[in-house]
């Protein structure tokens, strides 16, 4: 799916400094991504993926600049785009995807950046989430539930 790949193009380039659209291909394949220079292209289009300078002469992409709001859009629908189903066991959130999508719900939630969500697990279909306190999952639950509502 195009919002699974454009999560993982947004992990790969805040985790590495890619500098061309081949190094970010060969990032793409070693995820078990299947992609052509044009979809990688494409796909830096909408993402709106610029060039900053590094220093020493060097390049990276990064994102363009957004505002909080039209970023938080953005992981809300890749959010709701995997979400299948979500329990809880005491302070720990597990939240089902569609099969293949957790990665990307996953860096979603950690780009949200909520205090209550101190880190989170991605499997094929699962996420794991570690909740400070079980007041705030349950909390945390309810907050999710009204995104996916909306």
């Amino acid at each position: 799916m195009k919002s699974t790949r454009h999560a993982k193009i947004l992990e790969i380039i805040k985790k590495y400094n890619v500098e061309t659209q081949e190094e970010l291909s060969a990032h793409l394949q070693a995820e078990g991504y299947v992609v052509t220079q044009a979809t990688v292209s494409r796909d830096m289009r909408e993402l709106e993926l610029t060039k900053v300078p590094l220093g020493n002469g060097r390049q990276k992409y990064a994102v363009i600049s957004k505002s909080q709001e039209e970023m938080a859009h953005r992981y809300i629908r890749i959010f709701k785009d995997g979400f299948s189903s979500m329990d809880m066991a005491q302070n720990i959130l597990v939240i089902k995807t569609i099969s293949g999508m957790a990665m990307a719900v996953a860096a979603a939630l950690d780009a949200m950046n909520w205090n209550e969500i101190v880190g989170s697990i991605a499997g094929d279909d699962t996420v794991m989430c570690a909740i400070r306190t079980v007041e705030e999952t349950v909390s945390l639950m309810e907050r999710l539930r009204r995104m996916i509502d909306e």
